[in-house]
């Protein structure tokens, strides 16, 4: 693992104080779990993005997935 210096607001400071406290964990394995959490957000958001981008290069076309419909029969 490497050290690195943050700076942060002493309201965020104190709120990440009392959240750890109340977890039991400390201030760098809270930051880790925050920080993969964000990333991995970015990440499906930039998917997400790019799903988007095609379906707009690419609309589907009338009637393109009739051919499933019998397959989304759902149980009742």
């Amino acid at each position: 693992m490497k050290t690195v210096q943050m700076t942060l607001d002493e309201d965020l400071i104190e709120a990440v104080d009392q959240t750890v406290a109340k977890l039991g964990s400390t201030r760098s394995a809270f930051t880790r779990q925050a920080l993969r959490q964000a990333l991995s957000r970015v990440e499906q958001e930039e998917k997400e993005q790019q799903h988007r981008e095609g379906y707009a290069r690419q609309p589907a076309q009338q009637r393109e997935f009739d051919d499933w419909q019998d397959e989304q029969v759902w149980p009742t």
